[in-house]
């Protein structure tokens, strides 16, 4: 019997996930990733397994050499930054995510954080709890300006749920959809026009958003990263925050994960802070975790796998 390791820590033994697996002859074995691991341990566990269906904890490439009987590696989730495709594609272990499994929960929590930040319900919530009563400058979201950097699964719904809205939409990518109502232009552009920023593309290289990013967008203007940590410089997000060069951002995704407690981005009133949960309601929990499953399957049985990412790479190298 195979051995499918998981350590997405809402996966657990008995539920349909496991179920699945099992009726396909493969065995469980869950081992929750409640936080950062040591990488002998995850090692061990890579070593031990046919298949894996993981959260974002990271996998080297010394994991992967020293795994010689992993076959699969499902995300249970989009990004897979965390992991070396280089080095599992070297290794013969085919990587898959999940891409749009979680789009429409990443697309209500974008929009949910847009309120917060338009009508400051953070900081009128503190306000009262401390005995005041705020009156603070507040804004509508229609008739405002939403630039979208990055057109995936989750940045179409976060237009659709615009558009709802009455909000304006520019999008910056290299992938564009001419049968999209939406405007598409450069970065620059929009980072100039926008009075919301949302990000939505991959990581990978440099920050997204950098000083001179920031120096580019309006002092009125939100930043909104549902994304990756790694797409903000948070340096240059807190001068810009503090020197007002923006007014506010709201961050569901952090450099470093969680945050150091005195990381200043928290000890800023206009930034709205969230535990990177906008892809993690229940009912996207449970497409994504099908999802993985489903690849796992296909893949130890020998068939395309839905979610593939470097099942190019992995053919031309057995070529």
């Amino acid at each position: 019997m195979t051995t499918v390791l998981i350590t997405t820590d809402y996966l657990r033994p008995g539920d349909d996930v496991d179920t699945m697996l099992r009726a396909h002859g493969h065995e469980s074995v869950h081992s929750p990733a409640t936080g950062p691991r040591p990488d002998g341990e995850m090692a061990a566990l890579l070593a031990a397994c046919d298949a894996a269906i993981l959260a974002s904890e990271p996998v080297t490439a010394a994991m992967l050499d020293k795994s010689p009987t992993l076959r699969v590696i499902a995300r249970s989730g989009v990004g897979y930054d965390s992991i070396d495709i280089e080095a599992a594609t070297r290794n013969g272990v085919l990587v898959c995510n999940t891409p749009g499994a979680n789009r429409h929960a990443v697309a209500e929590m974008t929009i949910a954080l847009l309120l917060m930040c338009a009508r400051r319900i953070g900081e009128t919530t503190d306000g009262v709890r401390r005995g005041e009563w705020p009156r603070h400058d507040t804004r509508q979201l229609r008739g405002a300006t939403l630039g979208i950097i990055g057109l995936g699964p989750s940045g179409r719904a976060v237009a659709d749920l615009a558009h709802a809205f009455g909000m304006t939409v520019l999008i910056s990518t290299g992938h564009p959809d001419p049968e999209l109502d939406v405007t598409y232009v450069d970065k620059t552009t929009l980072l100039r026009e926008s009075d919301f920023v949302s990000l939505h593309a991959r990581a990978g290289g440099a920050p997204v958003i950098d000083a001179a990013a920031l120096a580019e967008m309006k002092s009125t203007a939100y930043l909104v990263n549902t994304a990756r940590g790694s797409m903000v410089d948070e340096n240059a997000l807190v001068d810009a925050l503090r020197g007002h060069t923006i007014a506010g951002a709201a961050l569901d995704v952090f450099a470093t994960e969680p945050p150091d407690p005195d990381n200043p981005l928290l000890a800023i009133p206009r930034v709205v802070a969230t535990s990177h949960l906008a892809g993690q309601t229940r009912e996207a929990r449970t497409d994504a975790g099908t999802a993985a499953a489903q690849s796992v399957i296909a893949a130890l049985a020998g068939r395309p796998a839905a979610g593939a990412i470097n099942a190019d790479a992995l053919a031309s190298s057995i070529e």
